[in-house]
């Protein structure tokens, strides 16, 4: 009996292929699988035809002009109370569910998913494909951007109410030393790096990812270079901000402190954690 009791123990601890079929649908991938999927969709990015990528990135600077719009209504319909800010920055995760889930071109994202390969690989042909997709989307994005700050400001799409709202909201920009920008920019260049490592394994929670982090950069005041750039665009077409500023105040350091965030502080390491094991 008790020569048997081990190999009945042994029997009784294995699970059928079933079961092993079903641990592994349940489990979450691991980091290399998860850094291969980010690598591969940066590859495949960078050999996109480049009218590809600028219409994906003008309609991406169209579709974040909603996280303003969303932030502006629930601002006009608020009292001016300091918690309103937690309500109102709801509104931002709008303008990045419809770019994220609709897979449209956003500068930001691709500072983690093209760097992957371009470290993964560093040649020069990866080095000028990085470029040539950060110019034409950066680029795409502002294009995008622009023309929705001149349609809040020169149609009568929005009312009188809903627009002071915006103006509001868009306010913050200018609040800010030049470094301030630039460090505030860096946490959101993470933060948005971090939701595109996590979407691949959030499956069915991706709508859930996307917003926890955008809620937080918009409630920590965070900087992000293309949602703000509607803002700033609207402050410059109504007046409220020059041009020149709106570029050397707000859009250098907010572009550096992005790009730090998302590539030389996400991207090290989340490559640093699996270089071992690719």
């Amino acid at each position: 009996m008790s020569e048997d009791q081990p190999n009945t123990n042994r029997r009784s601890s294995q699970i059928t292929e079933k079961e092993a079929d079903d641990v592994e649908e349940m489990s979450s991938p691991r980091a290399p699988v998860i850094y291969e999927i980010v690598r591969r969709l940066g590859d495949e990015e960078m050999d996109r035809p480049i009218i590809s990528l600028w219409w994906s990135g003008v309609a991406a600077g169209l579709s974040i002009s909603f996280s303003l719009l969303a932030q502006g209504i629930l601002q006009a319909h608020l009292p001016a109370a300091p918690w309103a800010i937690l309500i109102s920055s709801l509104g931002y995760s709008v303008g990045f569910l419809i770019v994220v889930l609709s897979r449209q071109q956003l500068f930001t994202e691709n500072t983690v998913t093209a760097v992957l390969p371009v470290m993964a690989e560093m040649t020069g042909g990866n080095l000028i494909r990085l470029s040539r997709l950060w110019s034409v989307v950066l680029a795409a994005n502002l294009a995008g951007t622009i023309v929705a700050a001149l349609l809040c400001t020169y149609t009568p799409v929005l009312t009188p109410e809903l627009k002071a709202a915006m103006l509001d909201v868009s306010g913050h920009i200018m609040h800010h030393s030049w470094m301030e920008m630039m460090f505030r920019a860096i946490a959101s260049g993470f933060l948005i790096a971090t939701m595109v490592w996590l979407i691949p394994s959030a499956e069915s929670a991706q709508f859930h990812v996307i917003v926890v982090v955008t809620y937080l950069i918009a409630a920590g005041g965070f900087m992000h270079i293309i949602a703000g750039s509607v803002e700033g665009f609207l402050l410059v077409f109504n007046g409220r901000l020059g041009l020149g500023p709106m570029v050397t105040d707000f859009f250098v350091p907010v572009l550096i402190g992005n790009i730090i965030g998302g590539t030389a502080l996400f991207a090290l390491i989340a490559y640093a954690q699996v270089m071992k094991e690719i």
